[in-house]
């Protein structure tokens, strides 16, 4: 997805490790997030790439999300596992991405990402409770 804003992205990484943290709490998977530092003109497609070199296709229930924010292209996509997908549905991610958006189109890309952490989060918790 693209968006539009006029003021370099500014990420408060402590806030964002703490956010997954917390999302993390009551379900098996995982959510990494990554802030890239070069232009991304195919964010989906940068994202499965960071997806794959962190081996979040290897855990077990096939489970694992990836958020992905490049700045500099002004683009970002949310990826998930296979599992994932298949608990929640295209409708999902189109919605988180919306939301998303709306968040960084107005420059709040912490409060942006936050959200979307916490939605996958709890859609995680609801398909993959923790064990």
């Amino acid at each position: 997805m693209r968006w539009l804003f006029s003021n370099p992205a500014r990420v408060d990484h402590a806030r964002i490790v703490e956010a997954v943290a917390r999302a993390e709490v009551g379900t098996s998977a995982k959510i990494r997030v990554v802030v890239g530092r070069h232009r991304a003109p195919a964010p989906v497609a940068a994202a499965q790439k960071h997806f794959d070199r962190l081996g979040l296709a290897r855990a077990p229930e096939r489970n694992s999300v990836l958020i992905f924010l490049a700045p500099r292209s002004r683009t970002f996509a949310v990826i998930g596992d296979e599992g994932v997908h298949a608990k929640c549905g295209d409708a999902f991610w189109t919605e988180l991405a919306a939301a998303m958006g709306v968040y960084f189109k107005a420059g709040q890309f912490t409060e942006g990402l936050e959200h979307g952490i916490g939605r996958a989060g709890a859609l995680l918790a609801e398909h993959f409770p923790s064990r």
